[in-house]
């Protein structure tokens, strides 16, 4: 079934559940209404009757054994005519209060009210003005409501055309709305199916008004855009791959068509060839890393825990300081426990890639600093620092500045750190170090109050 389809079965159903119920009501409004001036009709010709108290008027009288005695007052049917079933008789035996009750007597329709009457009674029988009730027994009120029936039936087949009128009105208005509601609808799918054929990124939808479907259209636009970029930042990370992976691999050949005469060399030479190569080798295996790093994107697998900053901070310091030791550089380390939330394995990569990059630019014999309290760390180092003109791209993928153009890395490293902490929701700056005088990394991430 079409959405279309589905529209208009609902604007029916709506409509033919909304007629139906107003038909009904209508019907039981009026027929209790008919009844309930029968009923009073009924009740005003009724006496209440007990010890002592006179019957004035009675249209039959049925005693205990079930024998009808006809009163001369009130005769409204022939006294062959009336039935005395259970219902009576347990009313003219006291076992009953009073009813009204609708009965059928000869094709016609009466509306009956039985009142029960205590024994002793005084009331008027045939050819007689007074006589003495001695059993309970009841009186049967009785009228014809032939007319009110009709008018039922009247009521009942008006209502049926009523309902079909506003049913077959219903089916109208649902196919003019369906057309008029989802013609715009229609419009956007048309657009939506053009960017699915054309696979043009750049195509924006028409925002149209402040409605569903003018939030519709800002929604997918935003959608575009986020796919559009994503796409510009994969090719981006291809080209730069590409031309990363470019150097090393260029070398690699060049030293391997060297070492191809290798017994052409002196040991020193080809000690220094190998070692380039492993150097070159090992600089692919760590470019290799971080691209797959990156291809997470800013989602990874695994769920987020609490996990201790410090303990977290110590094992990387830990780690970080056999690189260190080479060049003699002392690492600090002043921090609080806190709970923060986060992917172990990520954040405990963020952390590493900071300190490699602290003992990087650190000179010989320099000193780099961690601190960290309330889900807060940072990491400083006694080098030259980031100038403001570097700061604004020091997170962008491959990018590296003239100073460390020299210097073995990827440039993907701080890409990696902006991208974990932007995974974990955290925030992450730089700035210079008022103390040691150099690069001062601060990152931020959500604490967990309830560890």
């Amino acid at each position: 079934m079409t959405f279309r389809s589905r529209v208009i079965t609902a604007t029916v159903a709506a409509a033919a559940i909304a007629v139906i119920l107003a038909c009904f009501a209508s019907f039981l409004t009026t027929r209790n209404s008919l009844i309930h001036s029968v009923d009073e009709s009924l009740h005003a010709e009724a006496t209440p009757s007990g010890g002592g108290h006179e019957i004035s008027f009675v249209a039959f009288l049925v005693l205990p054994t079930g024998q009808t005695v006809l009163l001369p007052t009130g005769q409204t049917v022939p006294s062959s005519r009336i039935h005395v079933d259970a219902t009576i008789l347990a009313v003219a035996r006291g076992k009953s209060q009073p009813v009204y009750r609708t009965v059928a007597i000869g094709g016609n329709n009466y509306r009956e009210l039985i009142v029960p009457i205590v024994a002793n009674s005084i009331g008027t029988c045939a050819d007689v003005n007074a006589c003495l009730i001695k059993t309970t027994s009841a009186e049967l009120f009785i009228t014809n409501i032939d007319g009110q029936v009709n008018e039922l039936r009247n009521l009942v087949r008006t209502l049926t055309f009523v309902a079909i009128g506003g049913l077959l009105l219903a089916l109208g208005l649902g196919l003019f709305l369906a057309r008029t509601a989802l013609r715009p609808l229609e419009e956007v799918t048309n657009e939506i199916e053009t960017v699915a054929e054309t696979n043009d990124l750049g195509y924006r939808l028409t925002e149209g008004d402040e409605d569903e479907l003018g939030r519709l259209r800002r929604v997918f636009n935003r959608l575009l855009s986020s796919v559009e970029s994503s796409q510009i930042l994969q090719r981006q990370l291809v080209v730069d791959a590409s031309h990363e992976l470019r150097t090393p691999l260029t070398s690699l050949r060049t030293n391997a068509q060297v070492l191809s005469r290798a017994r052409e060399l002196n040991p020193d030479d080809l000690r220094q060839l190998t070692d380039d190569m492993v150097t070159q080798v090992d600089e692919l295996a760590s470019l290799v890393t971080d691209l797959g790093e990156l291809s997470r994107g800013e989602r990874s697998e695994g769920t987020i825990e609490t996990l201790r900053l410090d303990d977290c901070l110590d094992e990387c310091v830990d780690t970080a300081r056999t690189y260190a030791r080479i060049k003699e550089i002392t690492i600090d380390v002043n921090v609080e426990r806190s709970n923060v939330l986060g992917r172990r394995d990520r954040l405990e990569r963020a952390i590493s890639n900071l300190l490699t990059n602290a003992i990087k630019f650190t000179p010989n014999g320099g000193r780099i600093v961690v601190e960290s309290r309330d889900g807060t760390f940072s990491v400083s180092d006694s080098g030259s620092g980031i100038t403001e003109t570097d700061r604004p791209f020091i997170f962008d993928r491959f990018w590296r500045s003239a100073s460390a153009r020299a210097l073995p890395g990827s440039g993907l490293g701080l890409s990696i750190v902006a991208q974990v902490v932007a995974e974990l929701q955290g925030t992450v700056s730089v700035d210079r170090d008022p103390q040691l005088g150099g690069a001062r990394f601060t990152i931020t991430l959500p604490i967990d109050d309830n560890p």
